[in-house]
């Protein structure tokens, strides 16, 4: 049974994560546009590949069909970003899994805005809270209203409490920097906390957040 779905977007490989813990038969792996070739050299399984393929030259668009049988090519004019046609694929196809997203968060601002804000979408509503955005410094998940506990990377040092909409009676219980029952009428990062033990509860009552935890670049 698959578990985890990792889609690889166009992002520089040199700001992959570490991807030994997906490293597993219960795993799937889709290419999306340029993080197809990407993938494919790191010999990464991919089982698909989706997106308009516009960022490959022909030389590198006729090697990736040379390695990859399932790929599903679209017009580079349409309503759907690559990623957000990726993260469709993994739904049709394991309804079930998570969804980890890596090279989302590459040198442009516009595609970073559009993965970070993807899960917001009313047809990914339904799978908020499994989908994750990963890079080597960054990781990225999703919550609705309610408690939740956040458990400590063990390579991360800081702590980001993310309200993507307004956010209702937010507290922050055992985080170095605390909160109770605060309102934010307007989308706010609350940036730079941190665990004091190895996980963090919070909750909320209405809206929707994201939580990072992050680091330096050494």
């Amino acid at each position: 049974m698959i578990t985890d779905v990792v889609i690889i977007g166009g992002g520089n490989p040199n700001e992959w994560p570490s991807l030994s813990d997906y490293q597993k038969e219960t795993t799937a792996w889709i290419g999306v546009d340029r993080g197809t070739l990407y993938g494919l050299k790191a010999n990464l399984p991919l089982i698909k590949a989706v997106g308009d393929f516009d960022s490959l030259s022909k030389e590198e668009w006729i090697w990736v069909n040379e390695k990859l049988v399932d790929i599903e090519s679209c017009q580079a004019e349409k309503d759907d970003t690559d990623m957000e046609l990726g993260v469709l694929t993994a739904m049709e196809m394991f309804p079930e899994a998570n969804i980890i997203i890596i090279g989302g968060s590459g040198a442009r601002l516009d595609h970073y805005l559009s993965n970070l804000w993807l899960p917001l979408q009313e047809r990914f509503f339904p799978i908020l809270e499994k989908i994750t955005l990963l890079d080597n410094l960054n990781s990225v998940s999703y919550f609705k209203p309610g408690n939740h506990q956040v458990k400590k990377e063990r390579d991360k040092k800081y702590l980001a409490y993310i309200c993507l909409t307004p956010v209702t009676n937010l507290t922050l219980y055992d985080a170095k920097y605390k909160l109770e029952n605060v309102d934010f009428t307007y989308p706010r990062s609350l940036s730079s906390n941190e665990f004091v033990g190895e996980t963090s509860e919070f909750s909320f009552d209405s809206g929707l957040m994201c939580v990072i935890q992050t680091k330096d670049r050494e």
